[in-house]
């Protein structure tokens, strides 16, 4: 066999350690060297361990204080190495990170601290220092430990300082008294445990909040996209309906009147719901971008009478009636309030063209109802109705605390719904002629044969 090829050279040696952990040692030691403080910091950063880079840089700074003072107490001593020996093996952990990328596990750490504190131990001093190293270790690898090698650490730990003592190496003096104080250091041991342990149980804690905060985080997320398409929803539906049925108008009165002032004015209205919606729209989209936006008051309980009105315009044939005080109705439910009355007006356009409708709303000393009738044309089916607006009503409802019901009656369709009062009160709306404020002359203007295009129409698509 060639001895010379059995043996690897010094040279060999090195072109075996792979290039790359050359080169990030030799990178470590050149930032160490321009900059210890910064460089200090960096690796503090790479840890595995999530503790605040402080609360690492404390526990090293008691280390060095424990160990500076066990080897000033061995000045007598010298000039024999073994203080400076275990403080080389009590901080071996530090030069092994920074320079050479080593994590300090806590295998190692258990192993430079048992060592550190024996070679301290092998030259007895009084009022001995050393025994808090083991302290200190102690409370560092219960925080980043499982428990039961922890405290399996922390019974070797004790058992080191009762094997010294046990020895009679462990001295006060020259008469060869053993260490005083031993139920203390191994009290002492026991105390940075269970400060090591509250450290991981911290940690435990804090990644369970943080674990909530992301599903809570996810939770109201998800809630707002819900909320947001409902709104979208909801405007979509109410102005197309409405700008639909203003421009059927316009068109009929154009083909069949020749009457052109009709025809704008139908397209005003068209063109003002337009305008309308796309604010909405945009206020509603707006809700999704991180920039503030101009805040605009949300639609209530007071704007039913317009929203009837702007049914009535478009050719429905729709009245409104009130009954009590709409005063007590905080903004929330009144905002729950239009947009139910809003998509059942709108489906009203929607599934049953030709149709007529009528809101009520009625408040009493425990709760406010909204009840939306309206006729179905004969032929017309009258389906359970499992679309996405009901079901938003529904969501609506649920989510202040109210119940709606909708469903098909001997003549026609009903949704009915009902929130129980607050203390709080809202504006005073529905500002009706009368105890029971009736729309229903101006619903009764459309004429015929507007009527029967707007059911052509809705039957298209709407």
């Amino acid at each position: 066999m060639d001895v010379i090829h059995a043996i690897p050279s010094a040279a060999g040696a090195r072109a075996a350690m792979p290039v790359g952990q050359r080169g990030r040692v030799r990178n470590r030691c050149v930032a160490f060297v321009r900059n210890p403080v910064a460089a200090v910091r960096d690796n503090l950063e790479q840890l595995p361990f999530d503790y605040p880079p402080s609360l690492m840089i404390g526990a090293d700074a008691a280390l060095a204080v424990v160990g500076v003072a066990a080897t000033i107490q061995r000045h007598g001593y010298f000039p024999t190495v073994l203080p400076l020996l275990a403080m080389m093996l009590a901080f071996a952990t530090v030069p092994l990170f920074c320079l050479f990328g080593i994590t300090p596990t806590p295998g190692l750490l258990a192993v430079t601290g048992l060592a550190a504190t024996a070679t301290f131990l092998a030259q007895s001093v009084s009022a001995d220092f050393a025994p808090f190293v083991l302290m200190v270790v102690v409370a560092e690898i219960a925080a980043i430990a499982p428990t039961r090698w922890s405290a399996l650490f922390a019974v070797v730990a004790a058992l080191e300082l009762v094997a010294f003592d046990a020895a009679g190496h462990v001295q006060w003096s020259a008469d060869g008294v053993r260490l005083q104080g031993l139920p203390m250091y191994i009290v002492g041991v026991a105390l940075g445990w269970l400060v090591g342990m509250m450290l991981q149980y911290q940690r435990k804690f804090l990644y369970q909040e943080r674990e909530s905060q992301a599903i809570r985080a996810a939770q109201a997320a998800s809630e707002e996209r819900r909320r947001i398409a409902r709104e979208v929803h909801d405007v979509i539906a109410h102005s197309l309906s409405i700008t639909l049925l203003h421009l059927t108008a316009a068109r009929h009165a154009l083909q069949t009147d020749r009457d052109v002032d009709d025809a704008v004015e139908a397209l005003v209205d068209a063109e003002r719901l337009g305008r309308q919606a796309m604010a909405d729209i945009r206020r509603t989209i707006g809700l999704l971008d991180a920039a503030p936006a101009r805040l605009v008051p949300e639609p209530g309980i007071g704007d039913i009478e317009d929203l009837v009105g702007d049914f009535v315009r478009a050719g429905l044939d729709v009245r409104c009636t009130r009954e009590g005080d709409l005063g007590a109705v905080s903004a929330g439910v009144g905002l729950a309030l239009y947009r139910i009355g809003q998509e059942s007006l709108a489906n009203v356009v929607k599934h049953a063209p030709g149709a007529s409708a009528r809101v009520r709303l009625a408040v009493d000393a425990a709760a406010v109802r909204m009840v939306v009738d309206n006729t179905v044309p004969s032929g017309q089916p009258r389906d359970a109705g499992g679309g996405m607006g009901l079901s938003g009503m529904r969501q609506r409802a649920e989510l202040l605390g109210g119940r709606i019901t909708a469903g098909p009656r001997e003549d026609g369709w009903t949704v009915r719904a009902e929130f129980p009062l607050t203390t709080s009160r809202g504006w005073m709306l529905c500002s009706g002629s009368g105890r029971d404020g009736d729309m229903s002359t101006a619903a009764r203007e459309p004429t015929e044969k507007a009527d029967n295009d707007v059911a052509t129409t809705a039957r298209e698509g709407l």
